[in-house]
This record gives C-alpha cells, structure tokens and sequence, in this order.
C-alpha cells in the first residue's frame, strides 16, 4: 500500500523478522524505499521497460546516504528517460562501459596491442609495459586519459625525479607521450598534452667498458657460481661479436651456420635486429669455441643456443642477461674485480668495449658500424650501398678476437695452458 513517506519515517521503521519489507511512494511514482531483516536501509525505482514492458527495478543508493528528497529526484530523472523510451539500467551499465573505455589503463592496454606488440621489438614492448606497470597505472589507471593535462603529466614525472630516478623519469616521459599520440592518431584525443615538454631528467652519458685488467676476470668468472654457464656463455659471446643483449639471447641454432667449415657466421634476422636489417657476424675460432661450449648444455629438441630454464621451450631475456652481469659483479671478493663489483655493470659495456677496441686498434669507422649493424643515414648507403662487408667484419672481429686471447694471460701462478683452457 503506498503512502507519503517521509524522513522521520524511514529513520523509524524497524527491520522484519524476516523477508524485506517494501513501502511505496505515494508522492513520487515508482520510488521504493526497502528495509532488510539486517536493518539496511535503500532506494529503488521500479518501472516497466519501455521494450519489453517487463517490471524492473533500479537501485538509487543506500539510506540514509541518499536522503528522501534526493531519492524522489533521481527517481523523477529515471522517469523522464523511462517516458523517452530508455531504460534507466542499460544506460547506467553503457555509461559504466564508456567511462572504463575512457579510463587511461584502458588506453594504455590498447597502446601495447594495437602499437608496442605490433610495432617495436619485444624488448621495447616489455620496457614499455614494465615502466606503465611500475610508474604510471598506479596512479593513472582510473583516470579519464582525456582530463589529463600538461600539469599531471608533470606531476607524475617530478615523482619519479624526486626518487632518484632520472633516467626512468625520461623514459616515463617519452612513453607517456607516444601514448598520447597514439590516442591522438586514433581520433581519442584532440592533441597530445606531453607535445614538446621539455625532460625533467637529467641523464649521464654511459661511459663504461671493460679495462683491458678486468677482462681475464669478466672472462673466467663469468661462467661460474652465481651464473649460471649457459648466462655465462651467452655474454662472453656478447663480447666477441659485439652483439646487443636480446639478440645474443634469442639466438636460434638455425641462425648458425659453417661452424666446421672455413667461414662460421651467424645470421640475426630483421625480426631481431634494433634496424630491422638481417646482421651477418662473422665468428672467429673463439667465438665457435663459446657456442659450442653452450651447445653442450642444450637437450635433445632445444632450438635455441640459450634455453630458458622456465617452460624449457623457449629462450632467456635479455633481462636474465642483465641480472646475470649484475650478480657477478656483485659477487666478486677479490681485489681484481673490485672495479667490476662497483661500477653496477651492464651487457651493453661489453658491446661499448667492442666498439672502443676497434676504434683503439684503428678499425676504419665504416667496418666498426658493419660490426655493431649500425644503419648508416646517408642516401647513398641507404638506398644503393648494399654490400655487407663481410670479409672486413671478419677481419675486424679476428682482430678483436686475438686482443681477447693475448689479454687473458697467466694469472699469478698459473700455467700457460690453464690460462689457455679458460679459452674453451
């Protein structure tokens, strides 16, 4: 039976014993009030759906955070759109689904579908997804990427200088940006808020290479406890070839080729190279001798040179690179890799010191850029300069190669044919 509900009546009503007790607005057509055996107190709005004419009902709040004057209002709204011919419920569940569509964590999982995963490599797009996980979601993911403005952008990155993080706080910057821009090439957004913000980080310039007097202990240690040998293996090749991380990593033994023969070379495919242009490296006999050391670790099926421990089918990260360099540096207790333990070192040093040798052993600069697969810029050698320089990479890395041997000499006390075993 309705009847005029007023405020000292919903505040008096007693919860049933059991059931719910529901009491109709006599004032305000369709509004409910409901009170539980629990003693909850709530609004709804009950109404025939315009299409099917099926009796529904809506929840407008809990009592006494929605008073009786602001349930007869929302209630007064849901029956102007019920006599437009919409349902109250469906456009409540469409405007849900629009403001999570709209929500930035939204936006930033489209931008890894649909641009990262489709358009950079897969350590670019791990990076990119690392750095939205760590810095950004944490405090954009709810918000409505088209609100956001120059000022919150800003924000986000100052907190990350403020931690001490400069580099990552450019690295933040630039990837906030290149979502907005996707957003803008997808019609999202009208302009990018990030557009030409200067960076708030300030970066050093990378410096760090191997001594010529860390490189017998990188070489012989490198192999052992806490590496694992086959880590060990994949960045002593980093070092001879001069190869970046993620592409000595993903090595396929269906990329090596001749390894018995006069001329061993792996081939890097375009779909692994930072240029996208297939790398042709020449390997020299110490070269041969690390992948086969690495072979020997592989079972019966491994398609890879470098097989990750996990799942067994597939190969390691360049990631399982980094924290194999950084645990060795860091496990060293002997005077000789002090250096080494303190510089929180890197693969890409080793890459840095391949290229720093050839330049010091005067490897003309064309034959180090064919080395390191450097692309060069100019319309020339761009468009018509297609020879691959194979013989003087050969020459280059053979060069490089010896370095390595005549470096790793005798340790104190040690035969020349130990310091020679830690070759193979």
């Amino acid at each position: 039976m309705p009847r005029s509900l007023t405020d000292a009546f919903c505040k008096a009503v007693q919860p049933p014993a059991a059931g719910k007790t529901d009491v109709t607005d006599a004032r305000c057509v369709g509004l409910e009030f409901r009170v539980t055996p629990a003693g909850a107190k709530s609004w709804s709005f009950r109404f025939r759906d315009p299409a099917s004419r099926k009796l529904q009902r809506a929840t407008l709040g809990a009592y006494p955070d929605i008073g009786l004057s602001k349930a007869r209002e929302l209630a007064d709204e849901m029956r102007k759109q019920v006599a437009g011919g919409v349902n109250p419920i469906e456009k409540k569940q469409r405007e849900r689904q629009e403001i999570s569509s709209r929500a930035f964590g939204a936006l930033a999982e489209r931008y890894l579908v649909e641009h990262a995963r489709r358009h950079k490599r897969e350590r670019s797009a791990d990076e990119d997804e690392r750095n939205l996980k760590k810095h950004v979601l944490p405090k954009w993911t709810k918000k409505d990427y088209r609100t956001l403005k120059r000022a919150d952008a800003i924000e986000l990155i100052e907190g990350i200088v403020a931690d001490g993080k400069q580099t990552a706080a450019n690295r933040v910057h630039a990837l906030v940006s290149k979502i907005f821009s996707f957003a803008v090439d997808a019609d999202l957004i009208d302009a990018n808020p990030v557009s030409r913000l200067r960076k708030r980080g300030k970066e050093n310039v990378r410096r760090r290479l191997l001594a010529p007097e860390e490189i017998p202990v990188f070489w012989r240690g490198i192999v052992q406890k806490p590496v694992s040998p086959s880590l060990g293996y994949a960045l002593r090749l980093a070092l001879l070839t001069g190869t970046r991380a993620n592409e000595v990593a993903g090595t396929a033994l269906t990329e090596l080729h001749d390894l018995g023969g006069r001329k061993p070379h792996w081939i890097i495919p375009g779909s692994r190279t930072k240029n996208k242009r297939d790398h042709l490296v020449p390997l020299t006999p110490l070269a041969v001798k690390t992948i086969r050391g690495a072979r020997r670790l592989l079972g019966e099926g491994d398609k890879f040179l470098f097989m990750s421990p996990v799942g067994g089918k597939g190969h390691v990260g360049a990631h399982a690179l980094t924290v194999a360099m950084r645990r060795f540096c860091f496990s060293l207790e002997t005077e000789a890799g002090a250096s080494l333990r303190d510089a929180h070192r890197s693969p890409h040093d080793l890459r840095r010191t391949f290229a720093t040798q050839l330049a010091a052993m005067k490897v003309p600069k064309e034959d180090r850029d064919a080395c390191l697969n450097h692309a060069r810029a100019d319309v020339g050698s761009k468009h018509y300069d297609l020879y691959d320089r194979a013989d003087e990479k050969r020459a280059a890395l053979n060069k490089f190669s010896r370095w390595i041997e005549t470096t790793i000499a005798p340790m104190a006390g040690e035969s020349i044919s130990k310091s020679q075993a830690w070759l193979g």
